[in-house]
């Protein structure tokens, strides 16, 4: 807005001065009381928010590194399973997998058998298998022949790691169910690089012993892996058998500010694989071996297990002048609830008073500046009405018996007391002043529009005005009249405090007298200088100036002030 001001005023205005809202103030307790107490509560709230959310302070993400140690011993199907059989490692950053059930295939040789039975690999002849066929589901390359699998089933013959991997379904239960009692020792360092911060969740005195517990040992590094899925809300039994994928969240919330430091991590945990579509993880691996024959030979391992994904976000904060100035300006703006809430209350006021009120009628007329367009409005002033009246164009009757709306109440007035005491020669002025000019003006045939009697007849409808409202004596009568539009002392004086030096006895004297009686007029009877264009001097008032101060050739148009 400053700028399309600037861009429309001329510079040196723009340079010079500056342009200040407008306000109305409403005096009373109720108001006000409202205007602080929700000033207040917006204050506070700000305050809150900001202290709350901690808008005050600067903020850095974390940069994270996550180191990972798993413990723990089974023994099961006569074997003992420890670290190093039962943790794999992961090509994923963050993560690590144990495992809890497997199936082995042992002896294989690289050779030809026949394919594991499944829709494409089943044939009745050799014609059903294609040489050098390979499907995605078979194990190998097809030879072209069809061989007995077993007493009930013939399949494509391959070449590959024979036998071939069964499928068939994990043994129930797991093998390693027994696993849900290892722990993992999860070591996490974090940085602060903004704030030039460092920070491990291994805490400053540090019990070995201890395993996490939300309530008891909430800063404990060493997790159980069966609590782990309780707090993720898994049953580890039921989760070994297929296996599946676990998310180990590290939350780092830290307030560095010295008189309220807080950075300790908040652990939590769930279940990233869906149960129901396609549950489960696994993968496959081999060992091999060399046969005495120099043959190559491999035991194949499908472990299914849980793959535990560390995840570490989080955020550091820090006491920032800036950041404070900055938030604090951008919530400023709430205050203006305040006022709005005002605002709505003055319009429900005015609506349920259906505008009666004189508090809202005070209100309205303050409140709103009515702009029109000066060419298609009209302001008129009766001496027995308190008011001023704006009439819209085109009339559709006389300017007299037009409706119009109240814009404003009469200005106090005030005069210098000189210039309503005159001396005797202005007496006998204002007599001679008071006598009737125009016979015409006081004919009993007066207009049917004029109240006053004084009127001159005419057939333009913006002409035809008069000084009152009702009917009653002429405002021209009255003294006032005489002394401030029509009085030659008072208006010579006028145009000498202009100009000091000006000719008296010029011949165009009558025409500037005129001209300054009927602005006279209008600032007596309208009393404001924004409305001198468009305000209408009655009938009977312009020609009493006109007959007072006659032009040299009677050629009048009217309503023009010449």
């Amino acid at each position: 807005e400053e700028v399309l001001v600037m861009g429309v005023c001329g510079q040196h205005d723009c340079l010079t001065r500056y342009d200040s809202p407008k306000y109305i103030r409403i005096e009373g307790a109720i108001w006000g009381y409202a205007r602080c107490f929700l000033s207040l509560t917006i204050a506070l709230s700000i305050g809150c928010i900001i202290f709350i959310y901690g808008l005050h302070q600067e903020m850095d993400e974390v940069n994270s590194a996550v180191r990972t140690s798993v413990k723990g011993v089974a023994y099961t199907n006569n074997r003992i399973w420890d670290t190093a059989e039962y943790t794999i490692p992961m090509q994923a950053i963050n993560s690590f997998f144990v495992m809890t059930n497997i199936i082995k295939t042992e002896n294989q040789l690289e050779q030809t058998c026949p394919a594991y039975p499944f829709n494409k690999s089943i044939c009745l002849s050799d014609k059903s298998c294609e040489k050098g066929s390979i499907n995605i589901y078979s194990n190998g390359v097809q030879t072209g022949r069809c061989v007995e699998y077993n007493a009930t089933v013939k399949t494509c013959e391959v070449k590959a790691w024979c036998p071939v991997e069964p499928m068939e379904s994990p043994p129930e239960p797991a093998v390693l169910r027994s696993s849900e009692n290892f722990t993992v020792l999860i070591k996490n360092n974090i940085h602060f690089p903004k704030f030039n911060y460092t920070i491990v969740n291994i805490p400053p005195i540090f019990n070995t012993s201890c395993t996490y517990n939300k309530k008891t040992s909430p800063l404990c590094p060493i997790f159980r892996l069966g609590d782990i899925l309780q707090e993720a809300k898994e049953n580890f039994s039921e989760m070994a058998v297929k296996g599946g994928i676990i998310a180990i969240e590290i939350n780092w919330d830290c307030n560095l500010d010295s008189w309220f430091y807080d950075c300790n991590p908040k652990y939590g945990f769930r279940r990233l694989d869906h149960r129901e579509i396609n549950p489960g993880f696994y993968i496959r691996y081999a060992r091999y071996y060399k046969l005495p024959q120099g043959m190559e030979q491999r035991t194949l391992f499908k472990v299914y297990g849980i793959r535990f994904d560390v995840l570490v976000f989080g955020t550091g904060r820090k006491f920032n002048a800036i950041e404070l100035i900055k938030n604090i300006g951008s919530m400023i703006s709430y205050f203006g609830l305040a006022a709005g809430a005002i605002e709505i209350a003055l319009c429900v006021g005015n609506y349920f008073s259906y505008g009666k009120s004189p508090f809202y009628k005070v209100f309205n007329r303050k409140k709103y500046d009515t702009v029109l367009d000066p060419r298609q409005v009209m302001y008129v002033s009766y001496v027995d009405e308190p008011h001023i009246t704006l009439i819209k164009k085109p009339l559709k009757t006389s300017l007299q018996h037009a409706q119009g709306s109240v814009v404003e109440s009469h200005p106090v007035k005030s005069y210098d007391a000189g210039n309503c005491c005159t001396s005797e020669e202005d007496d006998d002025e204002g007599y001679m002043l008071g006598q009737p000019l125009r016979q015409e003006a006081t004919s009993p045939n007066f207009q049917k529009w004029c109240c006053c009697g004084k009127c001159l007849p005419t057939q333009k409808y913006h002409e035809q005005l008069c000084c009152r409202r009702k009917e009653g004596q002429c405002i021209t009568t009255s003294y006032l009249f005489q002394q401030l539009v029509l009085s030659s002392r008072s208006l010579k004086k006028a145009l000498l405090y202009k100009d000091p030096f000006l000719d008296l006895t010029d011949d165009n004297l009558s025409d500037q007298l005129r001209h300054l009686a009927y602005k006279q007029y209008i600032h007596w009877r309208f009393g404001s200088s924004h409305l001198e264009d468009r305000a209408v001097i009655p009938s009977c008032c312009r020609w009493r100036i006109r007959d007072t101060y006659p032009k040299a050739v009677d050629n009048y148009t009217g309503f023009n002030m010449e």
